[in-house]
Order: C-alpha cells, then structure tokens, then sequence
C-alpha cells in the first residue's frame, strides 16, 4: 500500500512552493512553485494572502494523489504576521519592506526592551514585528481597533486550513521585539500595548492543531481528517533537523540560505551577539535562543551577478579570473538588513567581467560574508550550508578555502525542506546525510583577497 504524503506550506519572501514529501522516504513526489511579491494595501503594503490562498487551494485540487496527503506541515518566513477582524477575516498582513515603516522609526525604538532582554536588534523598515504593530497602532487607529486576534506567518495557515488559532515561538521568537527568550515570557513592550493579548496560546511547532474544515475539504479534495501541524520559521526548519542530529553539547552552525543567508550557531555564545552589526538570537524549536547573524545574501547575489549573470553556474576558472583582476563588490547591496545596511554597495575593478565571471563574483562575495559572519558569531564546529547555496559547487569550496580550520558540509538541497516537514509531522527520519566540501586550490591567494576586501570595510 502506498504510503501516507505530506503537503509542505513553504513560503518564503521571493517564492512560495509546494511539496508532496512520502512520509516514509522523505522523497519529493511532486512540486510545484510561484511567485510571492506582496500588493498594495489600503494602509500598508501586503503579503498576497489571496493570492497565495487561491494558488494553494487550487495546486492542492490538481496535486496527483491528493488522497494520501494526510498532514500539512506550513513553513514560512519571519517578521511576518496577519491581523484578523471580529468575523476572523484577514485585515491586514503587512509586508515587512514597505518603506512606511521607517516614517515611525523614531518614536517607536525607546519603546523596545533592552537588546540584552530580546536580543532583538532594532532595524531598518519593518523587520521588526513590533514597529509594524505600532505604526498600524499610532497612524492608523481606526483600522487597529478592528483588529481582534494576531497570527504569526506560518500559523496563519494553519488558521486558515483548520479555523483554530495558535502560536509558535520559532515565529515570536524572530526578531519580533515581542519575546523575551531567556526569561519565557513577553517582552515589557508586548505586555504594556496589549499586544499579548492578540495572540493565541503557544503551541510546540510538531504539535497538530487540528484537521481540515469541511470547507477546505470539499474545495481541495483533501481527506477532511487530514492533520495540520503548527509549523515554523522557515531558517529554523533548516536548523532542526541537525538540532536534534548533533549531541546536545556539540558545536555547528547551520547556514540557511534563499532571500535570506542566516546563520544559526548552536553553542555559541550569546555575548557575542552585537545589536549594531544586526546580530540576534533567533528562538529554536524547543524555545531557546541560538545566537544568529544574517545578511540579505540572495538578493544581494541578484544584483551583483546581474540579470545575465543570474543564468550562470560559476567555476573555478571565472573565480580566478576575478581574483586576477582584482574585482570586488564591497558591501551593502540591500538596505533591509545585515551588518552593512547602512553602506551603499560599491564595485572595484569589476570593468570587462563576463556573465559567468559576475556570477563568480557574487558567489564570493556572498563566501566572503559568510566567512565574516561566522567570525563574529564565533561559530566553531561543522558549518553546513542549507538550501540553494548548497548546489552552488563554488560556493562551498571557496567556503572551504575560507575556513580552514572548519569541517563545511552541504545538506541535501532536495531533501533538507521534506526533512523537516517529517520531523514536524512526526516521522522520526534518520539524522542527515552531510557531504564534506573539499576546499579549493591556491587558497592564499584567495586568503590575501580576503585580507584586502575586510582592510576596505574596516576603511568604509
């Protein structure tokens, strides 16, 4: 008898997919993916709830054997929340990069608790949940005063498919200025505003919080038994699955990669963390704090390699021929977060460079950050890279060459989202398969690049 599937919710800032895991193998039966820009809103920009929704409620009605889907597991990204009205209709859902947010940057960031308490940095638009609350809050009351009940990204859907509401704290946990880790509880902020009282009970991310309603049912053609899980912060999906791979004491870090490069360094410490340098301590799946550093490093590739460069798989020979020439980018390139959102990025020496050679620029720069980052976290033990960085071969082996004296893995890139939706839905998979990347050759040359671009940032 064929086994029971699982449909994974993942959506990300820049794509939202679905997958069909076999819930005994873990293999990807079926995929399907689209865009997630957000839309305009009548108060602020939004997430594209409806159109996400149509699209998910429509792929579930044509996925092949919808029948043996018997669990939805939701993912999706973080700063991120959907307010419903009294009739529990979505009121707003507002998207994280609307420049808006910046017009109340001021007045909202004494209001915060202590980075010590958070560790929480205060940044840029609304990456921080709190400061889109309070911008709806101040200018727009009105609208505020409808809002009934606040559903962190991923346990929307669960809301949405089920009509039973929860929380989670991989979510709450995110940057949000709501939670403070170290103490369980709310922060002074969320307590003093009311906010807390928006949101439903905390529930475990492999909790199932309830079944399909007879109105998804009937509109997807899904078994109306089917279970929905509480769900997660997408980069902590990636970190869960060597969380509980990896000895309680041992070290690692886990680089998430896609819109976001996020890196989550189990074990160390949590006084490394520098509000300024946009370094955080992101809520784990068994509600702890994991020191955590990040940069915008999937939209910054974009820009960097260029439309033509985008098509692109970078090798060995066009990094070499960047490092011949001298060619850089220097930081920032995105100005919605990371150490270096405040610097306008800047190009050295890159005149004549081919599309490919661009690519292999924007792969080593994106190296370069990585490697940075993962000095200031003080991160130790194996790095593994997760997600689309790990099927950019060029990435890892000049990860490598960076990192000498670090183990770099890669995580299945086909596997590591289906991975987690099993171990969220209950089925104990095996701990993952990680490959060892063999660092590139002439590595002090690419050591004496480093030494030059990090003297340039020192200099900016």
């Amino acid at each position: 008898m064929a086994a029971d599937l699982l449909g994974v919710i993942d959506i990300g800032k820049t794509h939202a997919r679905l997958l069909l895991v076999d819930a005994d193998t873990g293999s990807v039966e079926w995929s399907q993916q689209r865009a997630s820009a957000p839309c305009p809103g009548p108060v602020v920009r939004q997430l594209d709830l409806a159109g996400l929704d149509a699209w998910l409620i429509d792929t579930l009605r044509s996925a092949p054997d919808r029948h043996r889907i018997q669990c939805l597991v939701p993912i999706a990204h973080g700063a991120a929340s959907v307010l419903l009205d009294d009739n529990g209709a979505p009121l707003l859902a507002p998207d994280y990069e609307d420049p808006v947010f910046d017009e109340t940057a001021a007045a909202y960031r004494p209001l915060r608790d202590d980075f010590s308490a958070t560790y929480s940095p205060f940044l840029p638009l609304g990456l921080n949940l709190g400061r889109q609350l309070h911008h709806i809050e101040i200018r727009h009351p009105a609208v505020w005063s409808r809002a009934t009940r606040l559903l962190t990204y991923p346990q929307y859907w669960v809301w949405r498919f089920t009509g039973f509401a929860a929380s989670e704290l991989t979510s709450l946990g995110c940057h949000s200025d709501l939670w403070r880790p170290g103490e369980h509880r709310y922060s002074d902020l969320a307590l003093n505003r009311g906010w807390h009282a928006l949101l439903p009970t905390a529930r475990r991310p492999n909790d199932t919080v309830g079944t399909l309603t007879a109105e998804t049912a009937r509109a997807t053609g899904l078994d109306a038994a089917c279970r929905v899980v509480c769900g997660i912060h997408d980069s902590n999906a990636s970190y869960l699955r060597h969380l509980e791979g990896h000895a309680a004491d041992e070290p690692f870090c886990v680089i998430s990669s896609g819109t976001w490069t996020v890196l989550l360094a189990h074990r160390a410490p949590l006084s490394c963390l520098r509000e300024a340098d946009d370094m955080l301590a992101n809520v784990d799946a068994r509600g702890q704090p994991t020191p955590t550093a990040r940069f915008m490093g999937g939209r910054e590739y974009q820009v960097i390699a260029g439309e033509a460069g985008m098509r692109c798989s970078p090798g060995i020979e066009d990094l070499k021929a960047v490092l011949d020439q001298r060619a850089m980018a220097l930081p920032g390139f995105a100005a919605a977060g990371g150490p270096f959102a405040a610097q306008r990025g800047r190009f050295i020496n890159e005149g004549n460079l081919t599309p490919s050679q661009r690519a292999a620029l924007a792969t080593l720069y994106v190296a370069l950050m990585t490697d940075l980052l993962l000095d200031r976290l003080h991160a130790s033990g194996d790095a593994i890279i997760e997600g689309p960085l790990a099927g950019n071969s060029l990435y890892g082996v000049v990860l490598a060459a960076l990192r000498t004296e670090t183990p770099v893995m890669a995580g299945d890139i086909a596997t590591s989202t289906a991975d987690a939706a099993r171990r969220l839905a209950g089925c104990r998979p095996a701990p993952p398969t990680l490959r060892r990347i063999a660092a590139m050759g002439s590595s002090h040359l690419l050591g004496t690049y480093r030494d030059e671009w990090r003297g340039l940032l020192r200099t900016a």
